[in-house]
C-alpha cells in the first residue's frame, strides 16, 4: 500500500512538471531572438537615485545617492554609512537591463501559485522622482527562472534565476565591509599596543624599520604582510549591541594605530567571536564588527618575530669584497670583473666557484632567536662584506658553550644561529687555501 501511495505522489509531481512544461515552456516561440524580449523597466542605471530592498529574510535596506556616492540611509545605525559599490552597481545595472524571459500570464488572477501573493524579494527604486518596484516570487519547477511582476500590475513574467543572488541582498551585504579606511601603499607608520608592551614601526626611505622597543632591522615581509592585511581587512559580521565590554573592547586585547602622512586610523581588537573571527572596532566609528582572527594572531607577535632574521643584507651575487678575520689573521678577496682575487695575506687568483660557495655560506646565515646581551668572549671569526655599489656590513661569530651566536656591527644584542654554521664558513674558507 505504501508503494502505491509513493507512486501516486510521484505521478502527481510529474503531472505538475508536465503542466508547467506545456503551459509555459511549450508556449515559447521557437528561435525568438533575445532582442525581441521586452524590457521590464524603461530606466537608465545612472538615473536611479534611491533603492529599497527587502530580502527573503525580510531584512529591509534603503540606499540613497548623494551626488555620485551611494549611502545606506536605513537602517541608520548612527547615521548614513558607505555602501559596497560593486553590489549597488550590480543591482542598478540589472534593473536597467532586466528583460522578460517569457510572459506567463498577462492578467494573473492567482498570484499565490507563483509565490507573488507575498513576494519573496522586493526591489523598489526611484529615478527622476518616479518610483517603481520589482517583485520576485518562487523559482520555476525547472529552477532556471524566477516568477516576477511589477508592483501594481497583474502581468507575471519570468526572469533568469541567477538574478536571485543579485537582488536578494541583506543590509550587511550592501554595506561597505572595509574594516579600516587605510591605503596600505601609503601607510608609513604603525604602532601595536598589547598588554605585553608597544611595538612601533616606521617606513624610512621606503623601507620598514622597527623603532621600538629598540631600533633594529626589520623583516620586511612580516611587517608588510600585517600592513597589507590591515588595508584589506573586511567585516565578517556586524555586532548587534553597543556595550564595548561585551566584546572585550573596553580594554582591548590590542590597539593598532596606523599612520599615513598626517592622518591616523585606529583599530581596536577585542575578544574572540564565532570561529575564526574576533570582535573589532574602528576608533572613528561606533559600529562593532568581526574580522578574521589572522590579524589578532599577528599582533600577538613579539618584537623578535618582526626582526630581520638574515644576518647579512648582502647576497652572493652582489658582493664584491669579503674580509674574514680568524685567529688574528685576515683574508681578503675582491672581485675583478667576473674573476675573484685574493688580496691578503698574499695576492693570487682565487677560484670563483669556491668564493661563491664561501659567500653562500656567509650570506645564508640566519638568526633563530635573539638574546638581550652580546657575548663577552672573543669571536671565532669576523666577516666584513662590501656589496651593492659600496655598502658595508660586518658580523662577528661566536661559540659560547654549546651555542653559536652572531653580532652585527652596531647592534647591542646577539642572534642565536645554528651551531654548524660557523664550521661551514671555516670549511669553505679553508677550501680556498
Amino acid at each position: 500500500m505504501r508503494g502505491v501511495r509513493s507512486l501516486l505522489v510521484l505521478l502527481v509531481a510529474l503531472a505538475g512538471l508536465g503542466a508547467y512544461l506545456y503551459f509555459v515552456e511549450m508556449k515559447r516561440e521557437p528561435g525568438e531572438p533575445a532582442d525581441k524580449r521586452a524590457k521590464v523597466f524603461a530606466v537608465e542605471a545612472e538615473k536611479i537615485d534611491e533603492l529599497t530592498i527587502r530580502s527573503e529574510s525580510r531584512d529591509q535596506t534603503t540606499l540613497r545617492k548623494n551626488g555620485t556616492e551611494w549611502q545606506v540611509v536605513a537602517p541608520a545605525d548612527g547615521g548614513p554609512s558607505s555602501v559596497d559599490g560593486a553590489e549597488v552597481s550590480g543591482i542598478t545595472t540589472n534593473l536597467a537591463t532586466l528583460e522578460e524571459q517569457r510572459v506567463v500570464e498577462d492578467n494573473a488572477q492567482d498570484l499565490k501559485e507563483f509565490g507573488l501573493a507575498e513576494p519573496r524579494i522586493e526591489v523598489a527604486f526611484k529615478a527622476g522622482g518616479v518610483e517603481q518596484k520589482l517583485q520576485i516570487g518562487a523559482k520555476t519547477p525547472t529552477g532556471s527562472d524566477l516568477y516576477a511582476k511589477v508592483a501594481g500590475k497583474a502581468r507575471v513574467f519570468l526572469i533568469s534565476s541567477f538574478l536571485d543572488s543579485t537582488f536578494n541582498r541583506r543590509t550587511f551585504d550592501l554595506r561597505d565591509k572595509t574594516a579600516l579606511k587605510v591605503d596600505a601603499d601609503k601607510v608609513d607608520g604603525l604602532e601595536v599596543t598589547t598588554p605585553d608592551g608597544t611595538l612601533r614601526f616606521a617606513k624610512v626611505n621606503g623601507n620598514w624599520q622597527l623603532t621600538a622597543p629598540a631600533e633594529t632591522r626589520t623583516d620586511v615581509v612580516a611587517i608588510s604582510g600585517l600592513v597589507s592585511r590591515l588595508g584589506t581587512a573586511q567585516m565578517k559580521s556586524i555586532a548587534s549591541g553597543s556595550d564595548l565590554k561585551e566584546y572585550g573592547l573596553d580594554t582591548p586585547a590590542a590597539t593598532l594605530r596606523i599612520g599615513s602622512g598626517s592622518s591616523q586610523a585606529t583599530l581596536l581588537i577585542g575578544k574572540a567571536a564565532e570561529e575564526g573571527t574576533v570582535y573589532a572596532k574602528d576608533g572613528a566609528r561606533p559600529t562593532v564588527f568581526t574580522i578574521e582572527s589572522a590579524i589578532a594572531e599577528d599582533v600577538k607577535k613579539k618584537a623578535g618575530d618582526y626582526r630581520q632574521k638574515d644576518l647579512f643584507d648582502a647576497r652572493a651575487f652582489n658582493t664584491t669584497r669579503v674580509e674574514i678575520t680568524r685567529a688574528a689573521q685576515t683574508v681578503v678577496f675582491e672581485q675583478s670583473g667576473e674573476a675573484w682575487k685574493q688580496m691578503s695575506p698574499s695576492a693570487k687568483d682565487a677560484d670563483a666557484t669556491k668564493v661563491g660557495a664561501l659567500l653562500s655560506a656567509i650570506t645564508g646565515a640566519r638568526a633563530t632567536a635573539f638574546l638581550a646581551k652580546a657575548p663577552v668572549v672573543n669571536p671565532e671569526l669576523t666577516v666584513a662584506l662590501k656589496f651593492d655599489g659600496g655598502k658595508d656590513e660586518r658580523v662577528s661569530f661566536y661559540k659560547q658553550g654549546d651555542e653559536a651566536l652572531a653580532v652585527r656591527a652596531g647592534s647591542g644584542d646577539a642572534a642565536k644561529i645554528d651551531a654548524p654554521l660557523i664550521d661551514d664558513i671555516i670549511k669553505a674558507l679553508e677550501a680556498l687555501k
